[in-house]
């Protein structure tokens, strides 16, 4: 039996055209779709996701966070969120009453599990907060949680993008 006993002759051309559109992608860092929801002080742009590459499962992208900027107190529900900091410093704050503190830098990774409440911050006053955000889901999902005080509350500049909204 040779290694290649699995493949038909009448089917070869055309697995080759499939793979060919169907397979692998690469995205230039260049050519990132910045056609999604942007405010001011934030701008995201997706590289991977369901209408640039047919992506079912994933959401990949970059997002950069004006200085001091801080989100409400949230959690994702289902989704797991990976945040990958290339250039400024990162603060997480999460547990029930946002009780635990992190900090991220340059070439740190962040990982967020489901339904854990947080709040991110940029730490930096001073420098945008520049990452590479990888979810779970095309589908992004943000649950406010009003009952809980933040610690470092975002009076001066709100952390605002197409998945974490200003309060009204």
């Amino acid at each position: 039996m040779s290694e290649h006993s699995h493949d038909h002759p009448h089917d070869h051309d055309h697995a080759e055209d499939h793979w060919k559109h169907n397979g692998v992608r690469v995205i230039k860092g260049d050519r990132l779709d910045a056609n999604t929801a942007q405010t001011p002080g934030m701008f995201r742009q997706a590289a991977i996701n369901h209408a640039r590459v047919g992506a079912q499962k994933i959401w990949a992208g970059t997002v950069t966070i004006q200085p001091d900027a801080k989100t409400g107190v949230h959690h994702h529900g289902e989704l797991e969120s990976v945040i990958y900091v290339v250039r400024g410093r990162a603060r997480m704050r999460w547990g029930e009453r946002l009780e635990y503190v992190a900090e991220a830098e340059p070439g740190d990774f962040i990982f967020v599990p489901p339904f854990v409440p947080h709040q991110e911050i940029n730490a930096d006053p001073n420098q945008p907060l520049e990452c590479v955000l990888v979810r779970s889901d095309n589908e992004a999902v943000v649950v406010n949680i009003t009952d809980v005080d933040p610690v470092e509350k975002p009076e001066a500049v709100y952390w605002v993008d197409p998945i974490h909204k200003a309060p009204e």
